[in-house]
């Protein structure tokens, strides 16, 4: 099956239709995340805000990444980028700073972490295959993320 945007669980899961862009479709879906989340931050500037957001964001997108991923028959289908966008949020709950610098920076050290997947997220990424395997790594590679982020700032 393909991807269908007119429903509604397969529209959120490619994020909105970003995670059709080609190549690199997880970097679509994490660019997203991150102008939505800045949006979001410039509008509320709350991280209670984003806590609520990410937690909610996180336990739906278990249930739509793992039903788009039963339409299609392919666990983890590199068009859901979803799992991109929850992991920003994540982030955004705990920024050093808030400024161009650490979008920045979220969007890099995201990306490699993702990317690269070192322990334990390769390690999850292949031992659960459903929606929240689908969700997790991308969840470890935030908190790693925060991490790096975290050193930078103490470092500099």
């Amino acid at each position: 099956m393909n991807i269908n945007l007119k429903n509604p669980i397969h529209f959120l899961a490619v994020g909105f239709g970003v995670g059709l862009l080609r190549p690199a479709p997880g970097t679509w879906g994490t660019l997203l995340g991150l102008l939505f989340a800045i949006f979001l931050w410039e509008v509320t500037a709350c991280t209670t805000f984003f806590v609520v957001l990410t937690l909610i964001s996180f336990i739906v997108g278990c249930y739509i990444c793992q039903k788009t991923s039963d339409d299609l028959g392919v666990h983890d289908d590199g068009r859901i980028v979803w799992d991109e966008i929850v992991a920003i949020f994540l982030i955004f709950c705990a920024l050093p700073a808030y400024n161009c610098l650490y979008f920045a920076l979220t969007f890099i050290f995201f990306r490699l972490f993702d990317v690269w997947k070192p322990f334990p997220i390769r390690y999850f990424d292949h031992k659960i295959e459903n929606g929240l395997g689908i969700m997790i790594d991308d969840i470890l590679a935030a908190l790693y993320t925060l991490i790096a982020l975290h050193l930078f700032a103490w470092i500099f």
